[in-house]
């Protein structure tokens, strides 16, 4: 192994002797098996060797020649096995072209599959946007014989058929007299039409079933229909409130609770101008 070089140094008038020097130590063997391996870093990395160039090549040729041998030897102690080798790749070509027949036809068939699970996604997508139409067809339908069923018990209540008002006083005077007037006698006076609490039931059912058409597309041709008895319904419900207020003006002790409670319901119904018009009128007649 070479010793240390000092370039540009006299050895005549210098008193270091070189034997007294340490010799670089080997190129290792592991510096070379790094996966990230750069020969231009791994030069750089040599800057304090203090080893001449000359030394470091004929020691990288030294390392060379042994890896060289190495792989000679390796291959003479396997000459067997690599012969063996040879001898069992023959065929080989036939079971590749075997191999790789198969692999097309497995490509084939996967292929196949994807196309008939795209298809059944798709027949899937649509029989749950049907399922989820008839759904909510069945919904409004629900809601439909609802307000059909409540509008008809409305009607019956008030005496309203679906051509019109039954007309005359006696209708009146049956709807007023009603088999629910027991809870209501307290409310009731000589003369009163209807218990402020019967037609606060009536109007809240009147309500409900406006609120129940809100559900259902407006342009349904049920809803559209149904706008007729819906209209004489408010008329019969301001008649009866309207007369129900006349009952109580003008206002004694007796009747203040029940004025309160006509214009509440008046109020309930978003009917507040029609109360104010039936006032001004009974005030005018006064």
């Amino acid at each position: 192994m070479n010793r240390f070089y000092f370039g540009g140094s006299d050895s005549s008038g210098s008193d270091v002797d070189d034997d007294t020097l340490p010799y670089p130590k080997p190129l290792t063997r592991s510096a070379f098996l790094t996966s990230d391996f750069d020969p231009t870093t791994f030069l750089s990395s040599l800057h304090n060797r203090h080893q001449t160039l000359e030394d470091l090549r004929s020691e990288l040729q030294t390392r060379s020649q042994e890896l060289n041998k190495e792989l000679l030897d390796l291959v003479n102690e396997n000459y067997q096995d690599f012969l063996s080798l040879g001898s069992s790749l023959r065929g080989g070509d036939q079971i590749v072209e075997e191999v790789r027949v198969g692999l097309l036809g497995f490509r084939r068939d996967v292929e196949s599959l994807k196309g008939k699970v795209e298809g059944r996604k798709t027949e899937v997508a649509l029989l749950v946007e049907e399922r989820k139409r008839i759904r909510e067809e069945v919904q409004t339908a629900r809601v439909l014989l609802e307000i059909a069923q409540t509008l008809e018990e409305l009607e019956e209540r008030l005496m309203v058929v679906s051509n019109g008002l039954t007309g005359g006083q006696s209708a009146d005077e049956d709807r007023y007299g009603s088999s629910d007037s027991e809870e209501e006698t307290e409310e009731e006076g000589v003369g009163h039409t209807m218990s402020t609490s019967r037609l606060r039931r009536h109007v809240h059912q009147f309500l409900y079933i406006k609120r129940l058409m809100t559900r259902p597309p407006s342009d349904h041709p049920f809803l559209v229909k149904q706008e007729e008895r819906m209209i004489r319904l408010r008329r019969t419900l301001l008649l009866d409130l309207s007369s129900a207020l006349t009952q109580v003006v003008p206002v004694d002790d007796l009747d203040k609770k029940r004025l309160l409670n006509t214009v509440s319901i008046y109020r309930d119904m978003g009917e507040g101008d029609e109360a104010l018009k039936v006032l001004k009128t009974l005030k005018d007649r006064e």
